[in-house]
């Protein structure tokens, strides 16, 4: 018996190579190692180049950070504006909104 390399569970290998225990297994682990190559492969191709926060901060980005915006600038306004009339309703804050 076998443990399958995407969901752990046990099977009995048709191959001695087969390492995962259904074509399912197979193909979600084949789109996750896709999607990990691209991701690399547009960090790397931002490698080297400023780039700067859309948002209008003109913070200078990183490679790592997938948007075009910074982590100040990229939040939504209607969400804050939804949590904030939440935990008024909640009665936590008391919150007037402009």
């Amino acid at each position: 018996m076998k443990q399958c390399s995407w969901c752990d569970s046990q099977f009995k290998a048709a191959v001695s190579y087969q390492i995962y225990c259904s074509t399912e297994c197979r193909d979600a682990a084949t789109k996750e190692k896709i999607v990990e190559r691209h991701k690399i492969l547009r960090r790397k191709k931002r490698f080297g180049k400023e780039r700067l926060c859309n948002g209008g901060c003109g913070v200078r980005l990183t490679v790592y950070n997938e948007s075009n915006f910074c982590a100040n600038c990229n939040i939504n306004e209607k969400d804050v504006v939804k949590a904030l009339k939440e935990l008024k309703r909640l009665g936590i804050i008391d919150y007037e909104q402009q």
